[in-house]
């Protein structure tokens, strides 16, 4: 059986990402809504088309500062419409800019970090109906990909590559808890 970690190593366009990033725990509320935004432009789409778009996506979205997309406009919307760096997809786009928003709001409370943190641990199911109350178009595998490469759940290396070592070294949350948590009953 193929995996991630067998293919994206040496890969000019996956490695580095795979290597220093995919779920290795993210701290950084700007990171967090990177993450999420990018998890929902690749919806239907590769994860490399994602990569290969990720630094002009990176630069539309303003570095994914918070409070900037937050409070992105219309105007803002139309502006990512015609940028062909970007995934030009309206409900993508209105979506992360709307999660920016839920996101700034959760600052007083501990932001969106501790909002993962206070509902950490729970299995795909139980995060998905959540993700779906709180957020814009935020599907199972959207939600389940975000969480794995923020180190919330498991899944992202095989125990034999050398990201899995690393990673493991910075005890993500998900290896805090008992392996059955994660469990859909």
């Amino acid at each position: 059986m193929s995996s991630y970690c067998e293919f994206a190593i040496g890969n000019p366009i996956h490695a580095s990402y795979h290597d220093t990033e995919y779920g290795f725990p993210v701290t950084s509320e700007n990171v967090l809504l990177e993450r999420l935004a990018l998890e929902i432009s690749q919806a239907g789409l590769s994860w490399e088309i994602v990569l290969k778009k990720r630094a002009g996506i990176f630069s539309a979205f303003k570095g994914f500062d918070l409070d900037t997309v937050a409070h992105f406009k219309q105007r803002d919307v139309e502006r990512l419409l015609k940028n062909p760096d970007i995934i030009r997809n309206r409900l993508k786009v209105e979506s992360i800019i709307s999660n920016a928003q839920t996101i700034l709001a959760m600052q007083p409370d501990g932001g969106f970090k501790g909002w993962l943190d206070q509902h950490h641990p729970m299995n795909r199911q139980a995060w998905t109906k959540l993700f779906k109350k709180t957020f814009r178009f935020t599907g199972g595998e959207i939600v389940n990909e975000m969480l794995m490469s923020t180190g919330y759940l498991p899944g992202t290396h095989h125990e034999r590559c050398p990201a899995y070592t690393r990673i493991a070294a910075l005890k993500p949350a998900w290896m805090q808890v008992a392996p059955s948590v994660f469990e859909i009953s």
